[in-house]
């Protein structure tokens, strides 16, 4: 049977800001470094705090996969809701239990509220991994001493700056946690001053110390926000009502820390996506789009609307794609090239 596509052009910056309330981030624009960072805390620090038994609820909304499993960045294990909830004990191997991961270890802040509990770093993550990890940063290492199922790793620092012990989170989600510790020291922008940790720089700021500025802003780049913390970022606002800005505009991480330094901050300063053109093939048989770019190499990715990546692979300017094996309904189609994305969304109908 014929399949009909139809498209909708749709940037990165705007499937990203979609759901910002108006008018939400206007009082940073002109800003930049320590008032930029200061702003946005006045703007996103305020929020509902949950207590930390709300947390295993919440992750049902916030860490859910498409299958209804448990979304776990430590590792590639199969967690099931409630079933698999650390119960207090076990946890001597992976792939048993999921508990409540503070990504910035809570004794970095003395266990105090509302970091203690506040989702924008709190993860169900696999409980032996998390105990593994401890209270360390997270790091780089070609050296290390254990490697987890997934690819995690922990081990001395081959980051330099740094020569402690780290543990490295796979490259896939190496980006989340950068986002989500510019999330923490911005806000938290009157208290981190005082939180302690070889990662942090004991000041309001730059807060985190050099090292850490140079690995994150690389994260930050190197792995650019996908469909999961575009998703996750919207459960969370409608539970805590608030946002991680660096989701909603990763360029903000250069204009407080980075090459924009200085340089005034302005909500169109993300917008630098690939120009991108779909067609459709004339031969209806054929099932393909027809893409193009301004790029001499990109990769493509095609996912459904729950953020699982059905098909992807490099793209040579302009190539045709099979989708043949699609069934009805909407999809997005994600072309990037270094830190530059565009996406857009299809219909297929048969």
């Amino acid at each position: 049977m014929k399949r009909i596509f139809t498209f909708f052009l749709l940037t990165l910056s705007i499937l990203v800001t979609a759901q910002i309330p108006s008018g939400y981030y206007t009082s940073a624009v002109g800003k930049s470094e320590a008032a930029l960072k200061t702003q946005l805390f006045s703007i996103v620090g305020p929020h509902t705090e949950r207590t930390y038994a709300d947390l295993w609820t919440d992750f049902q909304t916030t860490d859910k996969k498409a299958d209804g499993k448990v979304w776990d960045m430590y590792s590639n294990c199969t967690f099931t809701f409630v079933t698999n909830q650390d119960g207090g004990s076990g946890g001597t191997s992976e792939c048993q239990f999921y508990n409540r991961e503070h990504s910035m270890p809570n004794s970095w802040f003395s266990k105090a509220y509302p970091m203690y509990s506040d989702l924008f770093h709190m993860y169900p993550t696999d409980k032996y991994v998390n105990n593994q990890r401890g209270n360390n940063p997270f790091g780089e290492t070609t050296t290390p001493s254990a490697t987890f199922i997934n690819g995690s790793k922990l081990g001395t620092s081959t980051f330099a700056g740094y020569s402690g012990t780290v543990y490295e989170p796979i490259d896939e989600y190496k980006g989340d946690f950068a986002r989500t510790y510019f999330y923490m020291v911005t806000a938290y922008d009157d208290k981190v001053s005082g939180w302690v940790s070889d990662q942090l720089a004991g000041n309001q700021y730059p807060a985190l110390s050099t090292w850490s500025v140079s690995l994150f802003l690389k994260w930050n780049s190197q792995d650019p926000v996908s469909t999961k913390e575009i998703n996750r970022n919207e459960a969370v606002y409608g539970i805590q009502h608030n946002r991680n800005p660096f989701i909603d505009h990763p360029e903000l991480a250069e204009y407080i820390w980075g090459a924009h330094k200085g340089e005034p901050w302005s909500l169109s300063a993300g917008l630098n996506e690939l120009k991108i053109c779909f067609s459709i093939s004339p031969n209806p048989v054929q099932n393909e789009l027809s893409i193009k770019t301004d790029e001499p190499t990109s990769t493509y990715t095609i996912y459904n609307l729950n953020g699982q990546i059905l098909k992807e692979d490099r793209l040579y300017i302009q190539q045709s794609i099979s989708v043949n094996e699609l069934e009805n309904g909407m999809y997005l189609v994600q072309l990037q090239s270094g830190t530059r994305k565009s996406i857009q969304k299809f219909i297929v109908n048969k």
